[in-house]
C-alpha cells in the first residue's frame, strides 16, 4: 500500500508552463479515439478550447429549486446560448426539444434526497440509455473524504469503463459539504483522484486562492461550478478569475437561472468565458443587455 505524501519539500506546479494538449485542442485527451473528440468538441468550443454549460439538474434531489419550477418557462429561451446543457434524463425527454443540437450532459448518478446523507449515491442511467439519449457526456458525482467515498469513485470508475468502450465522456463533479473541503488543497486532491481513475474531465469548485495550482495539477479539463447564487458582478468575477488561471469554461445554473435577467446574464457570462471580458465590463454589459 502507497503511503501517504509526507514529503516536506515545498510543490511546484509549474503554473507558468501551460499543459501540452497534442493536435487536439483540449489536454489530456490528445490519445482518445474519434468519437470521443467528438463528443467533447460539442460540449467545448474548439476556437476558445472552453465551454459555457448550462446546469439545470438540481432537481435529481432537491425537486423543484428556484427557478428551475417550470424548466419549459424558465430554461428553453436559454438554449441558444448555452455551449452544452447539463441535466437529467427525464427533464431532457420530457421537455428539451429534439431539435437541440450542441452536446448534453446527463446526470448519471444519483439516490438520496436532500432530506437524506447526500453522498451515498448509485449510478442512476446505464451506457445504453446514454447512448439511446445521444449524450456526449455522463456526469457523476464523486465524495472524496465523504463517508461513501469508495462507493462514489466505484460509480465513476464503471461509468467510466462503459463510457470509453462507447466514445461517450465521463464528468467527474467533486462534491463538497459541512463534512468536506472547499480550499485549495482539497480540491488539488479530488480533482487530480478523479483524473487519475480516468474521467475525461472534472467539474469543481473556485478557491480565491491557488486555484492555478489545481488547474495546473489536473491533466485534463476542468470547469468550475456557479456555485450558491450571488451578485451579477461577484459571479462574472469569479468566471472571469478561473478561465484567466486555467479553467476550460464554467459549469453555471443558479447564477444564471436566479439571475434578474437570465438571458443577459448568460450573454455576458459567454463574454467573460469565450473572449475574456474583464470583469467590471462584463457588469456593464450585463446591466444594458438587462435595460434594453
Amino acid at each position: 500500500m502507497p503511503e501517504a505524501d509526507y514529503s516536506k519539500k515545498e510543490k511546484n506546479f509549474y503554473t507558468d508552463i501551460p499543459a501540452e494538449k497534442g493536435s487536439f485542442f483540449l489536454k489530456g485527451l490528445n490519445h482518445y479515439d474519434w468519437g470521443m473528440k467528438n463528443r467533447m468538441s460539442s460540449i467545448f468550443n474548439p476556437e476558445s478550447g472552453r465551454t459555457v454549460m448550462l446546469a439545470f439538474d438540481h432537481g435529481y434531489f432537491q425537486g423543484p429549486t428556484t427557478g428551475l419550477e417550470r424548466i419549459d418557462v424558465s430554461i428553453l429561451p436559454l438554449l441558444p446560448y448555452a455551449d452544452t446543457l447539463m441535466l437529467t434524463r427525464g427533464i431532457l425527454r420530457s421537455i428539451i426539444p429534439p431539435t437541440y443540437q450542441n452536446g448534453l450532459v446527463i446526470r448519471s448518478s444519483g439516490g438520496p434526497s436532500v432530506l437524506k446523507e447526500l453522498s451515498n449515491e448509485q449510478i442512476a442511467m446505464d451506457i445504453e440509455e446514454a447512448i439511446r439519449l445521444n449524450a456526449a457526456a455522463m456526469a457523476v458525482q464523486v465524495f472524496i473524504g465523504g463517508e461513501y467515498e469508495t462507493q462514489s469513485i466505484h460509480n465513476m470508475t464503471r461509468l467510466i469503463d462503459a463510457g470509453n468502450k462507447y466514445g461517450i465522456a465521463t464528468l467527474g463533479v467533486t462534491a463538497v459539504g459541512k463534512d468536506l473541503g472547499k480550499d485549495a488543497k482539497y480540491i488539488r486532491l479530488a480533482s487530480r483522484i478523479l483524473a487519475e481513475l480516468g474521467v475525461t474531465y472534472v467539474k469543481t469548485y473556485y478557491t480565491e486562492k491557488d486555484f492555478d495550482t489545481i488547474t495546473a495539477g489536473c491533466p485534463v479539463p476542468i470547469v468550475i461550478a456557479g456555485g450558491k447564487k450571488m451578485p451579477e458582478l461577484d459571479a462574472l468575477t469569479m468566471a472571469y478569475n478561473a478561465v484567466q488561471q486555467g479553467a476550460s469554461g464554467v459549469d453555471m445554473g443558479r447564477n444564471i437561472f436566479q439571475s434578474d435577467a437570465p438571458i443577459a446574464m448568460i450573454k455576458t457570462v459567454r463574454e467573460v468565458v469565450h473572449n475574456d471580458l474583464k470583469p467590471n465590463e462584463a457588469y456593464d454589459m450585463y446591466q444594458e443587455l438587462k435595460n434594453s
